[in-house]
Formats: structure tokens, C-alpha cells, sequence
């Protein structure tokens, strides 16, 4: 019973299949080959637009990095939520690769930024103070940490606040397919159609070996020289990169990604009623996508130990379930029947 990460996850047959077909003869090096241009065409289908700009990275942490750091100069700030990947789990790395941008820590519950916090934080900035550090960007993050999905409208809301003061925005999409499906959103209205600038496509968690997408939308794309330099200064320039293209190609033909995302988040549900129904069982947040944070009474919780069910604690005292394309439904039924001797 391994519910500890998406990444856990094997890849999904067709990405295996789509690297072997591409590991055939030579090919331009560095993004120039046939098969990220056909990516380019998928995307466009898939975004609903032309006017976009890509570079692919094999990690989220390098993919929201350089995203960030064409988002943000070196003295200015990104304002995220408390709990973001990018302050929690990167190490770091926003600042590094923008060469020294500050992150500005927003509350929320549930992992979204509140508004009200946000809208501070806003009327507080002063670019012209030299004492402060002025924030030059917003990250949102959809799911978010904790496993709740933004709504468009929200999303919507956000960035026009942000871009009133003259904010660049930023969306953390490592599990974007994931909330599209608990939304009902399209790619372009949770994308450009709601103002982001940037998108990091987050394909790695739903079924790839190591994918992820920055789309730069609109105005963005002037960044996307300063992009490739940053990319290839820090050693994120694949020169095989129709290896990574390969593996987007194979997710988004046909909505694999999101048929994937789909089966993911109907585990997480299934397996969110199985916790639920034990007295003193309870959820920290709405699943909304593939995560289960649930706070589970000291039996349920000796019991999940005993069995070596791999899940992970988190902050605030529940413990993350999480469920990938990959779950077998034999392990929802070991879940059942360990939970039927407490």
C-alpha cells in the first residue's frame, strides 16, 4: 500500500513507448529536433493558442526556478503562499536561480493564498522604497500543497489584483491536470485566458518519467532568450531533448495526461470515504485532486504503522495520501480490510 507520492509511480506504458520510438537515428540537439516541433504543435492545441513560447526541464523544482527567475530580478520579491513548494520543498532554488529574489510568505487556509492577506500585501508595496524589498511577482500553486484546487474565477481574481500593481504571475502546475479535472477548467482559461504569464506543466506526477513544461504566454515570451540563457548557465539545457519532448507528446495526445489525472483523482475519493468512515477520522482539507490529508484517530493511525502503509506526515497533524494513475484497486481493498480490524 504505497500511497507516500505520484512520484512513486511508474511511468505510464505510452511515455515508455515513445522514448523507444524516438531512440531511433540522429537528430538536432537542444530543442531543435522533429519531435519537439511536433510538441510545439500539441501544445498549441492543447493551450487553445499560438502565442506562447516553451523550454522543457526534467524537474519541477528547475522548471519554477527559471520560470521565476525571468519573472523576478534579483531585488525584488515573489510573493506565494506559506506552504508553497517553492519555499518549502526547493531548497532554496527561486532565489538561487533568480540570484538573490526574495520570497514574501502569504497565510491561507487550505494552502490557498487569502485574499485579504494578498490585498495587504499589495497596497503595502512600494517599489520606490529603498528600505523594502518590492514585490515583482505572484506564484499561486494549482493543486496547492495541501490538495485544494484554485477555481478559475479565483485564479482570475488573483492575477488581476496582482497585475494592477504591475506583478508578473506565476502558476505552479506540477499537478495541474489533477485540478483541470476537479474544476472542469480548460488548460487555457486555468492558464493565459485567466492572465498567467508563466506556467510550469507539471507531467511528472501524472504519468512521465521526469517532464515539465514552462510555457511562457503573451508578453512573457520576450523573456525567452534570458530563459534559454539561465537554462544553459545552469545546466538545464537537454541536449537529447527529444527524449523529454517525447514523454509530453505521448501525455497529451489524446488526453492521456488528463484521462491519467481522472483515475488518480477517483482513487483519492474513493480512498478519502474508506478513511472517513472510522469514527474520529476526519479530512484537513477538501480533496480536490489526488491528495488525501486526513487526520486519523491513534487507532487507525497504530494500525497504518503496524501494516507499513507508506503515507506521509504532515504539518498540522494529518498525514498526505497520495494516489497516482498507478493505484490498484487491490490496494483501496487492502486499505478496506485493515481498516475493518479497527
Amino acid at each position: 500500500m504505497n500511497f507516500s507520492s505520484d512520484t512513486a509511480a511508474p511511468a505510464h506504458p505510452k511515455v515508455i513507448e515513445a522514448i523507444a520510438a524516438v531512440n531511433q537515428g540522429h537528430q538536432p540537439s537542444y530543442g531543435s529536433d522533429e519531435v519537439t516541433a511536433r510538441l510545439r504543435n500539441l501544445l498549441r492545441e492543447t493551450f487553445e493558442t499560438d502565442d506562447f513560447d516553451f523550454w522543457i526541464c526534467a524537474s519541477g523544482t528547475a522548471s519554477n526556478s527559471l520560470a521565476l527567475s525571468v519573472l523576478c530580478s534579483s531585488i525584488g520579491a515573489i510573493a506565494c503562499h506559506e506552504e508553497a513548494h517553492i519555499e518549502r520543498d526547493e531548497r532554496g532554488a527561486p532565489e538561487f536561480f533568480s540570484g538573490g529574489a526574495k520570497l514574501r510568505l502569504l497565510p491561507g487556509q487550505g494552502g490557498q493564498i487569502d485574499e485579504p492577506a494578498l490585498r495587504q500585501a499589495l497596497d503595502a508595496n512600494n517599489p520606490g522604497f529603498v528600505h523594502e524589498t518590492p514585490l515583482e511577482a505572484l506564484s499561486l500553486t494549482n493543486l496547492t500543497e495541501c490538495g485544494t484546487a484554485y477555481p478559475v474565477a479565483r485564479i482570475e481574481q488573483y492575477v488581476s489584483l496582482a497585475k494592477a500593481e504591475g506583478l508578473n504571475v506565476h502558476l505552479d502546475g506540477a499537478r495541474l491536470a489533477n485540478a483541470l479535472i476537479s474544476t472542469g477548467a480548460s488548460p487555457a482559461e486555468m492558464s493565459w485566458k485567466a492572465g498567467v504569464d508563466v506556467l510550469t506543466l507539471g507531467l511528472t506526477k501524472t504519468g512521465a518519467i521526469g517532464c515539465e513544461i514552462i510555457l511562457l504566454f503573451g508578453k512573457a515570451r520576450a523573456a525567452f532568450s534570458a530563459l534559454q540563457a539561465r537554462a544553459k548557465r545552469s545546466g538545464h539545457m537537454p541536449p537529447k531533448m527529444r527524449f523529454l519532448a517525447a514523454q509530453a507528446e505521448a501525455m497529451l495526445t489524446d488526453g492521456l495526461w488528463l484521462s491519467l489525472a481522472a483515475k488518480a483523482n477517483q482513487s483519492a475519493a474513493e480512498l478519502a470515504d474508506l478513511l472517513c468512515e472510522k469514527p474520529g477520522a476526519s479530512l484537513a482539507y477538501p480533496t480536490e485532486g489526488n491528495e488525501v490529508f486526513c487526520v486519523l484517530p491513534a487507532a487507525i493511525e497504530a494500525l497504518v504503522k503496524k501494516a507499513g502503509v507508506k503515507c506521509y506526515p504532515w504539518p498540522g497533524g494529518s498525514y498526505r495520501f497520495v494516489c497516482s494513475w498507478a493505484t490498484p484497486a487491490s490496494d483501496l481493498q487492502a486499505v478496506r480490510d485493515l481498516l475493518a480490524e479497527a
